[in-house]
Parts: C-alpha cells; sequence; structure tokens
C-alpha cells in the first residue's frame, strides 16, 4: 500500500480532506509530533483499515481553535476497522480481524497500565502521562479519521470482536466503544449510578447522551438531560430521558418539578470547558457553570463523574485565567457537602469488553441513542460543520463505504 487520506485541521473552522502518508512502523516528525517521539519504533504495531472512525465533540475544541492544535494535524481518535498488517513484534491480534480501537494510547507495561489506568499511560507521550491518537499535546500519535491508521501495542490495545459477521451486523454500535459509550459509562460509574439511582446528566452532546443510556445500562430510576440545545433535548428524550432546558433558569427549579426534591443522587458532566451559563447568562460562556451547578444539585455524600474534558490551557477563553486552565469552582459547596469528584479521561480499557458484550447481545443500542449517522469520509468537513451548529447527531466517517454497505 501507498496511498491513504485523512481527515486534517488547516486552523480555526477549517478542516479538510488530503492526500497523506500510509502508515508505517517508525513514528515519523508531523504536525504535533512530540520530537522526543520522532523516530520511535512500533514493531508492535498494527494496521487497521478503518470501518468507521467518528467525530468527537474533543475534535470541536480544537477545530474552534480553543487549543494550540498546529495546522496540518490528522484529526480523530475513535477508530473501528479491520487489520490489515502487524509489526513483527504481535502475536496475538491477526491479520483480518475486526477489532476497536481504545482512544487511549497504553503501553501495558507502566504501573498505570498494570492498575488499568490506561488513561494515564506513563511511556506513550514524552509530555506527561496520556495519550490519544489525533489531540493535541498527547505526543503526536497520528489520528485515525483516514482510511488507514496506526495501532501501537496492538496486542494490548485492540479489542477483537469474537465475530466477524455478527460484528458488521451492529457495526454502528461498536462504534461507539472507541470512546463516547465507555467514557459516558465511566461518567455514570464514578458518579456512583445504580438502581434505583435519579441522575443528572449536564449536556445532550454524543457523550451526554451515551451517559444518559448507560445509566439505565446500570439500573437508574430517573435520568434527567440538561442542555440549551432543543433537538439534541429532543433526542434525549426519545429515549426516555426527562429533559431540562437550562436556558429557562436554575436547574434545580426544575429538576424539583420532576423528582419533587431539588437534588439527584448522582450528577455528570458531559459539557467540559465551553460551558454557558444557565438562564438570563445561557449565551454567555461560563466555563466553571456546570461544576458549580452540579454541586449545587447533587445530595450530600454524592458523587461528580466529569468526563467533560477540561484543559490546562484554553487562549480562545473570555476570562484570563480559563486562558490558564483556571476556574472559579465553588470548592468549599463541595467540601461542605462531602462530594467525590472523578475527572480525566475515561480508561476504555476497564469498560469496553463489557459494553461490547451488552451490544452484541441486544441489552443496548447505543447508536439509536446517540443517532449515529455515517457520511463518507470526503464529507468530514460538512460533519464538522453541522455538528458545531448543534445538530443531534454523532456523525461517523465511513472512509470505505463499508458502513453503508453493512446497512
Amino acid at each position: 500500500m501507498s496511498g491513504n487520506k485523512a481527515v486534517v485541521y488547516e486552523g480555526p473552522g477549517k478542516v479538510e480532506v488530503h492526500d497523506t502518508d500510509y502508515p508505517g512502523f517508525e513514528l515519523k516528525d508531523g504536525p504535533g509530533v512530540n520530537p522526543a517521539n520522532v523516530g520511535r519504533k512500533l514493531p508492535h504495531a498494527a494496521i487497521i483499515k478503518s470501518v468507521a472512525t467518528n467525530i468527537c465533540g474533543s475534535d470541536q475544541h480544537m477545530v474552534r481553535g480553543r487549543t494550540t492544535a498546529p495546522q496540518g494535524l490528522v484529526l480523530g481518535h475513535e477508530i473501528t476497522g479491520e487489520v490489515v498488517e502487524t509489526g513483527p513484534g504481535v502475536e496475538y491480534i491477526k491479520t483480518g480481524d475486526l477489532v476497536s480501537v481504545p482512544f487511549n494510547i497504553s503501553c501495558g507495561r507502566c504501573r498505570n497500565c498494570k492498575e488499568r489506568k490506561t488513561g494515564i499511560c506513563e511511556n506513550v507521550n514524552p509530555d506527561r502521562p496520556g495519550s490519544a491518537y489525533g489531540y493535541v499535546d498527547m505526543g503526536g500519535w497520528v489520528g485515525g479519521q483516514a482510511e488507514y491508521a496506526l495501532v501501537p501495542y496492538a496486542d494490548w490495545n485492540l479489542l477483537k470482536f469474537p465475530d466477524k459477521d455478527q460484528a458488521m451486523e451492529k457495526i454502528l454500535d461498536l462504534a461507539m466503544l472507541a470512546d463516547i459509550f465507555p467514557t459516558g459509562f465511566h461518567g455514570c460509574v464514578t458518579a456512583g449510578v445504580g438502581p434505583g439511582s435519579t441522575v443528572y446528566i449536564a449536556g445532550a452532546g454524543p457523550v451526554g447522551l451515551a451517559a444518559a443510556a448507560s445509566a439505565f445500562l446500570l439500573g437508574a430510576a430517573v435520568v434527567i438531560v440538561g442542555d440549551l440545545n432543543k433537538e439534541r433535548l429532543d433526542q434525549a428524550h426519545s429515549f426516555g430521558c426527562e429533559t431540562i432546558n437550562v436556558a429557562m433558569g436554575d436547574p434545580r427549579d426544575q429538576i424539583e418539578q420532576i423528582l419533587r426534591v431539588p437534588e439527584v443522587d448522582c450528577a455528570v458532566d458531559a459539557v467540559g470547558f465551553e460551558a454557558k451559563g444557565h438562564g438570563r447568562e445561557a449565551s454567555e460562556e461560563r466555563p466553571a457553570a456546570v461544576l458549580n451547578t452540579l454541586m449545587g444539585i447533587t445530595r450530600a455524600g454524592g458523587a461528580l463523574g466529569i468526563p467533560g474534558l477540561y484543559v490546562t490551557g484554553d487562549p480562545g477563553a473570555h476570562e484570563e485565567a480559563a486562558k490558564h486552565g483556571s476556574l472559579s469552582i465553588q470548592i468549599g459547596l463541595g467540601w461542605a457537602k462531602s462530594l467525590s469528584f472523578a475527572t480525566g479521561q475515561c480508561p476504555v480499557m476497564s469498560y469496553n469488553r463489557q459494553l461490547m458484550m451488552a451490544i452484541l447481545h441486544d441489552r443496548v443500542q447505543i447508536a439509536k441513542a446517540v443517532n449515529a449517522t455515517p457520511i463518507p469520509l470526503e464529507q468530514a468537513p460538512q460533519g464538522y460543520h453541522e455538528f458545531d451548529e448543534g445538530a443531534a447527531r454523532k456523525y461517523v466517517l465511513d472512509p470505505h463505504g463499508m458502513l453503508a454497505k453493512a446497512a
């Protein structure tokens, strides 16, 4: 093989599909690649033919110019595909396997990986623990919104589907295993969602919807989703969620109308650092608004799952402190209520096998919940634009037409 096509960030508000290099078993220099990673040999890697590769809200932060992502960065960290080549150090993954790729890149050998904390692997990003494909400051591993992608430590990272034909029948659902389904599930698990729980989820984007579906899977009695976008709230309502339009005022009052009490057992932040205010401030950016609201509406002794992305630097922030990752958090309120907080990347490998089985055996319809919508790779710029405009869809790129054929 000699060619490849990929989705490339070309500056704030602009992505394009370019001809790029076919992956090789060595990490080469390029936009965003950490100099300490250049020349890194990858005999343990596999080359994946992308069957599905998704557009994520985390990608949108970069495309909006809210990070220091360099021009020319190949985007994408949600990859599902077929193995077409393996390095000489790969023992168990075979050519032809259909696999899910966790968005966390991890080595399987460091202390954190051995403790299943794969979101903070110590060996793949020279700058700090934690890495991902196609993402700023994550070591420079090439993104997966492409026809072909490279996965290091393949025996460790790849989740093989047991039966290819069965998997292709549910491929849109399985495509959510790379990130948003485990991420939403992680948010709920760390918030303490269980049978009979009342749950508030801030944000009705794909991660929020995945968290809502996860809450039901975990046995929640009531799942309330809050957002500003009516179309996305309607999508949440379509599979049994109660909904709150936070533009109408304080979520606390609306929660009381639903539950007869103004608080929930568990809360999940699926918004992150580009949060807006509530009520009269709904059109203004308030990066701490969601976190402070969740502390206010969660019962004393409860927990907050925070899979929403927060960054150490936001050059587009409206507040000076927020440009350096500092937010006006009411930590005293959280302390007084003895709340627990769980932050950081979801360790996908802690959940993806179980969630795969739930999909394969019809315990959840995650693609329907998030309104997964396949589009050709060439339409990626349009997909990014529509997603940024608030479309209630999870856009799934179909580089080889395999999703269309399966449908």
